[in-house]
């Protein structure tokens, strides 16, 4: 493939913005492809290569890069009566409805940005809700950009994971190993009356896609309730794609205190919310007095591309599709490394899928786990499937990086920028473009 204008693109980036990108992940090696446009599920680089694209704007874009008449009417309506207003607007209304009426543990929200500023404003909630300071995290989670939850370590000793986070910050968050239910309760015990909120993603959504061992979640609400923090769950990746309409928690039966969404809420748009309960949420500002605000917030434009999103999501059996070639994609990756490369695993659930490239081992995967690791404990490889964070991190991630990732681009199929981020399957992904992507992955392993 040629990539010469990629190449040339990226150079001049380098010279205008910081690592020539706008977020850390694009960054991949050896120059990142520029986008020129979508086309369904494919995408188009600068240079005119087309690949099946499993990126999906990393999650956002349910219904693929061509949106539905009905989602760019709904844009093009609100754009040509003024871009924003620094007032409500009813769409802003009709979409917190239509969430709080399908996701089980929200009756109220609050509109913000983005993922990050989401888990921004669920934090300082949770603080205020509760007075308490303190936050329980999941090491490998990820929970965007924010001082509070960019923290690694130990429960007992903490440490911001970038520099300009103050030692002082990191001392308030409590990283322990998701799927780890002694270690909660060890650190519940240590810091009995001071944890505000144990923030976690229903799975690592942004770490392979590790699903949760069996009563993880239900033991975390036990531990939430017993001790009066929140549980919060992050769904800003698998908001409307796990679990349909009820969101992830939905799916594993588990309500939270507080939820926050992003990437579908949006269709596409930078939109976030935080949501749950009345009595919680109104403590924001102007009905409590835990402060948050934004210009941009509530934006007529990501409001309307949000909720055309999930109307025609509920209307025209979406889930049904993505979920159906997510499993084809996770069951044939499955058949092809049992046979080529068996200490590897597949991870995922639903319309989310990842490869990775274990270490050691080589026992054949048991039928329930035939689709995907789900966590079975009569499943021979139980033992070793990656549970944690860490797990993954300790798996071959430069080999997966450096050669699989490229190998794949070649063959026209992209996948997102290193092992620990999952991949996505749209509405507009075929029965052939899954078919295909299996040939390149048996491909790379003959």
């Amino acid at each position: 493939m040629n990539r010469e204008r990629s190449r040339d693109l990226y150079d001049r980036a380098l010279s205008v913005l910081a690592g020539g990108v706008n977020s850390s992940v694009r960054a991949t090696q050896p120059y990142p492809a520029f986008a020129e446009r979508g086309d369904g599920a494919h995408l188009i680089d600068a240079d005119g290569n087309r690949y099946i694209d499993y990126v999906m704007g990393y999650g956002p874009l349910l219904l693929g890069h061509d949106l539905p008449e009905s989602v760019r009417a709904a844009v093009q309506s609100h754009m040509s009566a003024g871009p924003m207003y620094g007032a409500p607007t009813e769409v802003e209304v009709e979409l917190a409805e239509f969430v709080a009426r399908h996701v089980p543990s929200v009756e109220m929200l609050r509109f913000v940005n983005s993922g990050t500023e989401a888990t921004v404003s669920a934090v300082r909630l949770a603080r205020g809700y509760t007075g308490r300071d303190k936050v329980v995290v999941m090491q490998g989670g990820y929970h965007g950009a924010q001082e509070s939850t960019l923290v690694e370590g130990s429960p007992d000793a903490p440490r911001p994971s970038s520099p300009g986070i103050p030692q002082s910050f990191a001392a308030e968050t409590i990283p322990v190993p998701f799927n780890d239910t002694e270690t909660l309760e060890s650190v519940f015990e240590a810091h009995e009356g001071e944890i505000a909120a144990v923030l976690t993603e229903p799975l690592l959504g942004n770490t392979a896609s590790v699903l949760p061992v069996e009563g993880y979640h239900e033991r975390l609400r036990e531990l939430c309730d017993d001790h009066g923090a929140l549980l919060v769950f992050d769904e800003v990746m698998t908001g409307f794609r796990v679990g349909g309409l009820q969101c992830a928690q939905g799916k594993f039966d588990v309500e939270p205190d507080l939820t926050t969404f992003a990437k579908i809420i949006g269709g596409g748009l930078p939109a976030g919310a935080v949501g749950g309960p009345a009595e919680i949420v109104e403590s924001f500002t102007p009905a409590g007095d835990v402060f948050q605000s934004g210009t941009f917030s509530g934006h007529p434009m990501a409001m309307a591309a949000g909720l055309e999103t999930l109307r025609y999501a509920a209307e025209n059996d979406v889930y049904d599709h993505v979920n159906r070639l997510g499993e084809k994609l996770r069951s044939g990756i499955t058949d092809i490394v049992d046979e080529r490369a068996p200490g590897y695993t597949v991870l995922g659930t639903e319309s989310m899928f990842k490869l990775v490239f274990t270490r050691g081992g080589s026992e054949g995967v048991g039928d329930s786990c035939r689709a995907g690791c789900r966590q079975e404990p009569d499943c021979a490889r139980f033992e070793r499937c990656p549970k944690t964070g860490a797990d993954v991190a300790n798996a071959e991630t430069e080999r997966w990086d450096r050669l699989f990732r490229p190998a794949m681009r070649d063959r026209g199929v992209l996948l997102t920028a290193n092992q620990m981020e999952s991949q996505f399957v749209s509405d507009a992904h075929t029965e052939e473009d899954v078919e295909e992507t299996l040939e390149a992955y048996k491909a790379y392993f003959e």
